[in-house]
């Protein structure tokens, strides 16, 4: 089975969850629950994809999830750091436009 965590933490007027591992069909329920939780929290939901090494279609659906609930809200998650095959999906799907952060997002994310 695949590793996955997701790591939450909150500063500055925003919560940043940090996605470890594999995100796959077996880490979607982790990877929703995560997501929402950190938009109910908070206006601002930035998920750092630093260390995630795979995403398949259900963690995109997560982060769709996500997005959607966070505009419901009246606030933005976005995504940052994306690497090698994560970088791919993202873009491969339009999900990586969608969710790109606007340059004024606080945190030393590059796009």
């Amino acid at each position: 089975m695949a590793q996955f965590e997701a790591r939450t933490s909150a500063e500055a007027g925003q919560t940043t969850v940090a996605l470890v591992g594999e995100c796959d069909l077996a880490a979607r329920d982790a990877l929703t629950s995560a997501l929402l939780a950190a938009v109910e929290d908070t206006e601002v939901v930035v998920v750092d994809l630093a260390e995630l090494r795979f995403l398949d279609s259900s963690g995109v659906h997560g982060l769709i999830v996500g997005h959607h609930a966070a505009v419901q809200r009246g606030g933005r998650l976005y995504v940052v750091n994306a690497r090698g095959i994560v970088a791919q999906v993202l873009d491969l799907t339009g999900v990586g436009e969608l969710l790109r952060p606007p340059v004024n997002i606080v945190g030393p994310y590059p796009t």
